[in-house]
């Protein structure tokens, strides 16, 4: 009986190679009929922000790590992923709000430049091929860190270097590209991110996400205003092509990282899921599977706007594979689930309806999940409203 479990993390309780692996425990504790036996192949994945290290690692790129510059200028340890000529680079692994000094933010200041640093680990490893996931960023500075990372220096109006972070953008006057990384030239980048905002504006980095980076009301203001400097600088200095990346759906994402990417680095920007599933190997790894379990944390009308469980979901129909969804929670109906291509969806809040413990046990309910998946699948088609018990009645 073969399964493909594919699924993304449960944010705040579990990681996707986790959720996998507690999914595969149910599964296998539920034994087949003689003569068959469980081919369980576990694929991690992610839409291109938090995860997608973790997908590349199961899918055998190997873990390497550099230090680099934090998003406020402390030293870090961030770990990126190789094979062959291939790096996977999670953003959030060096310049995240995850890695702030004790969580603190610092919307003004925040840099970008530990991802560029990562990225030139990456070319000392030989890649010529990057993959930028982007998401849970802690800066809001254009990617003009990145540049700095990867030899750029932004000047003042006296030719001192500007320090990191998207507020000291309002003082710049100009670049020195000099010594940016020659081997950019012969790099081929790919921006995953879902993200469609532009630079700048009420729809761009500063006014949608710098408020979750720690930014009062005044704060956008400048942190806009110094985005638009950025830009006429960097248009003078690299021509029309940075002018306009700045409208350019995508260009807000990650605090403005994407607009460097489209900009500079002449990345192509594709939707995160799309890139982590060819990466995985996924559609040819759904050849032959009699099902595919998928999931993550909350299913909800965000998840139907094309995030993880919705790309699998995909490629298991185009295979001719039917698809399950786990989730933590789920706010959608019967319909909803099943008009977006799933049998059916089951919810560790049906089995645990508090919260807090159905995080803290996640795992244990997973498993359960698990059995309940396996006995439904010997036992006849996926389809119908069965749903595991809850815990306390089995």
């Amino acid at each position: 009986m073969r399964v493909v479990i594919a699924p993304d993390k449960f944010k705040g309780s579990l990681t996707a190679p986790e959720v996998a692996a507690h999914l595969a425990a149910g599964l296998q504790s539920v034994p087949l009929p003689a003569g068959q036996a469980w081919d369980i192949d576990g694929i991690p994945v992610a839409d291109g922000g938090e995860g997608t290290l973790d997908a590349a690692v199961a899918t055998g790129f190997t873990r390497r790590s550099a230090l680099v510059s934090g998003p406020t200028g402390e030293p870090l340890r961030a770990d990126f992923a190789v094979r062959g000529g291939e790096a996977v680079i999670e953003m959030a692994t060096a310049s995240g709000l995850a890695v702030l000094p004790a969580g603190v933010k610092d919307a003004l200041r925040a840099s970008s430049r530990g991802t560029g640093e990562l990225i030139r680990a990456a070319l000392d490893a030989g890649c010529t091929r990057i993959i930028l996931g982007v998401g849970g960023s802690a800066n809001t500075d254009g990617g003009a860190g990145i540049l700095q990372g990867l030899g750029a220096r932004l000047l003042d109006a006296d030719g001192k270097e500007l320090e990191g972070g998207g507020a000291a953008l309002l003082r710049l006057a100009g670049i020195d590209s000099s010594g940016f990384d020659p081997r950019l030239r012969q790099t081929h980048f790919v921006l995953a991110s879902d993200v469609d905002n532009p630079l700048l504006g009420p729809d761009g980095a500063a006014a949608v996400f710098g408020p979750q980076k720690g930014a009062c009301a005044e704060d956008v203001q400048l942190l806009d205003a110094a985005l638009a400097n950025f830009v006429q600088v960097l248009g003078s200095h690299f021509g029309p092509r940075a002018l306009d990346a700045a409208h350019a759906p995508g260009a807000g994402a990650a605090g403005g990282v994407g607009y460097a990417a489209l900009a500079v680095l002449a990345a192509d920007r594709r939707p995160g899921i799309d890139v982590v599933l060819e990466f995985t190997g996924l559609a040819d790894r759904l050849s032959g599977a009699d099902l595919v379990i998928t999931g993550e944390g909350s299913l909800d009308e965000q998840s139907l706007l094309g995030k993880t469980p919705l790309g699998v979901a995909r490629a298991a129909a185009a295979a001719g594979v039917p698809a399950i969804a786990v989730c933590g929670r789920s706010t959608l109906h019967d319909q909803q689930v099943r008009a977006a291509g799933f049998d059916r969806a089951y919810a560790l809040t049906d089995l645990e309806p508090d919260t807090d413990k159905c995080m803290a046990g996640a795992g244990p309910l997973l498993e359960q999940v698990g059995s309940a998946i396996a006995g439904q699948l010997i036992g006849g088609p996926l389809t119908g409203e069965s749903r595991p018990e809850p815990a306390e009645t089995r």
